[in-house]
């Protein structure tokens, strides 16, 4: 490995437009946020080191031998979060980036691209939650101060709102590369109308000096074509910094060694689709990696270097196809009990449900065939309770996962045995048995809580959750303003508890989507009344959503609220077999 002569950053995006700089399959996803490239050419302006980068030069005779991948440009969060494959045409000698390879897709989208990413409070369907936006910077002025330390204003703005300047001129900063010098410089500058702007003159030709001039990629080369000592190169050079996980450098290994399929495209394509299950989920490579290390029987589940040996990959590779249709199928099921990634609090404790029905090799009948009805059922009573016990799927997960494996392996080939799982989970401090404490806790759950869609499948468990539910407030929210409270007579000093109790437990319920829609902000007594005329439905409807008496304004709240929490709380006794305290059955 040798030090090479530093290049400017305008030859190193030539050389990824060429293809000549190339990502390996040894490589991580791009994962810096908008913030984090602004502040990097915020960095390089102020001249600041931005580090070494260190490049793997393969030569012409082994490249066929390896996968690999572009530069992400245009970045989307929805429809391009990944590096495409690259065909690297024979007798082609490339350079593959080992380290720095988020700072080089980072100067390649501020410059060359764009980045769209998921707006706040929209809909992940909807055709404008991902606005296209490209880096600018605001010429006229620097930035205002700011806890960060940033000097230079990058921001990355839609096409439309950098044109409304509001007192700011945006350069679009892939403009640079059109700018051959300061003569240039200076005829944008007049044609801009700020020829009296010293700033702006001063800003522009650093950023040119910046990507034209100076030479800022300063780059180690290791040109030995040993994969097993490039891959230690990648995990020692790649330790720190961004969100490198064991899980990117096993999907790296995975599709360096897998013979017969693309162990990348198998493992993202498997992502999406279990994402894209009913109402969504929000699973990551992580949960399929460690679900493949799980059901493909390796060692341990841990994403330990030792796992990721050739003959485990090998396996996994082997297995591949079955797995996916287990979870797959995992997912469906778990969908079919209501949970979408806004209500699963923790991805991995799919994993044991994978696992048995992998190893029963099952199949889509099995969601719907009544012969499987118990154990469809039995399944569903230890998810919930397991999401519902708090530091189940936390701290020593790949031991208890590995257990449980185990216990599966061993007692698991007919049904879902929860008896003997949940004894091995107890075994190891993880066991379902719950305290009348941890019963109060549960009875204060708040909307939002992912607690709250578990918990209310388990009191009410009537609902045919395959379709849309949400989590509804019997007394609507909206209703619940200082302004509002006063109206209705409510006391100053009463109207933050009230506030707090709209959210809680006892003024929830699972409603179907269209007939919570309907809801909006009626009443429960004027919405009862008008949903639910004849009498007997109504009054079917209130026992078995255990409403108690439903009041007839927002006035009777606290004795609703205060009812129907012991109720539930009683409930709750029941369901999870805890005795009522003595204390409590004898002032009853």
């Amino acid at each position: 490995m040798s030090f090479q002569t530093p290049i400017t950053i305008r030859d190193a995006l030539d050389r990824i437009h060429r293809h000549d700089y190339v990502l390996p399959a040894i490589q991580r996803e791009f994962v810096w946020r908008p913030e984090q490239i602004a502040r990097l050419f915020d960095s390089l302006m102020q001249g600041y080191p931005i580090g070494s980068f260190l490049f793997w030069s393969v030569e012409r005779e082994h490249v066929r031998q390896y996968k690999f991948y572009d530069f992400v440009r245009d970045y989307h969060q929805k429809l391009r979060p990944h590096c495409p494959p690259v065909d690297v045409p024979a007798g082609q000698a490339v350079v593959a980036v080992l380290d720095g390879q988020q700072r080089l897709t980072a100067l390649n989208i501020g410059l060359r691209g764009s980045h769209a990413q998921k707006e706040p409070r929209k809909w992940w369907s909807s055709p404008d939650a991902f606005p296209e936006k490209r880096l600018y910077l605001n010429i006229a002025a620097d930035a205002d101060d700011n806890e960060g330390g940033l000097t230079y204003d990058f921001r990355f703005l839609s096409e439309g709102r950098a044109q409304h300047a509001d007192g700011h001129h945006w350069f679009r900063v892939g403009r640079i590369l059109e700018l051959a010098d300061a003569t240039e410089i200076f005829e944008y500058i007049q044609d801009a109308g700020l020829a009296t702007n010293k700033h702006a003159f001063k800003t522009l030709n650093r950023l040119h000096a910046v990507v034209h001039g100076e030479r800022l990629i300063a780059y180690f080369e290791e040109t030995s074509q040993d994969l097993d000592k490039v891959l230690n190169i990648f995990i020692r050079t790649n330790s720190g910094g961004t969100v490198l996980s064991y899980s990117d450098l096993l999907l790296s290994i995975a599709t360096a060694q897998w013979d017969h399929l693309d162990a990348r495209k198998e493992i993202h394509g498997l992502v999406d689709e279990l994402n894209a299950t009913r109402f969504g989920f929000a699973l990551s490579k992580d949960f399929v990696l460690k679900a493949g290390l799980m059901l493909a029987d390796i060692g341990s589940v841990g994403f330990k270097v030792t796992n990721f040996n050739h003959d485990n990959m090998v396996e996994l590779e082997r297995r591949w196809r079955d797995i996916a249709r287990a979870l797959k199928l995992t997912v469906q099921l778990v969908a079919d009990f209501g949970f979408s990634g806004q209500t699963l609090g923790a991805d991995n404790a799919l994993l044991p449900i994978a696992y048995s029905l992998y190893q029963r090799g099952l199949d889509a009948h099995y969601l719907s065939s009544s012969s499987f009805r118990e154990d469809r059922e039995a399944i569903r009573g230890w998810l919930v309770r397991s999401l519902l016990k708090a530091g189940v799927w936390g701290s020593g997960l790949d031991t208890l996962l590995t257990a449980i494996r185990a216990t599966l392996r061993e007692q698991g080939a007919a049904r879902f045995p929860v008896e003997a799982v949940e004894a091995t989970m107890r075994s190891r401090g993880k066991g379902l048995r719950f305290e009348e404490e941890e019963l109060e806790d549960l009875a204060d759950v708040a909307y939002g809580d992912r607690r709250a869609f578990p918990l209310l499948s388990l009191l009410f468990p009537f609902h045919d959750l395959r379709h849309e539910f949400h989590v509804d407030h019997f007394f609507p929210r909206s209703r619940f303003s200082e302004s509002r409270l006063a109206k209705e007579g409510v006391a100053s000093e009463a109207r933050a508890e009230w506030i707090d109790r709209a959210d809680r437990l006892a003024n929830l319920q699972l409603l179907d989507g269209v007939l919570n829609k309907e809801k909006n902000a009626a009443l429960p007594h004027d919405w009862l009344s008008r949903a639910l005329p004849e009498p007997d439905r109504r009054a079917a409807f209130i026992e078995r959503h255990r409403l108690g008496n439903v009041p007839d304004s927002m006035l009777g709240f606290p004795d609703f609220y205060e009812a129907r929490r012991r109720d539930l709380l009683e409930r709750l006794r029941t369901l999870l077999g805890v005795s009522e305290p003595a204390v409590a059955a004898a002032s009853s």
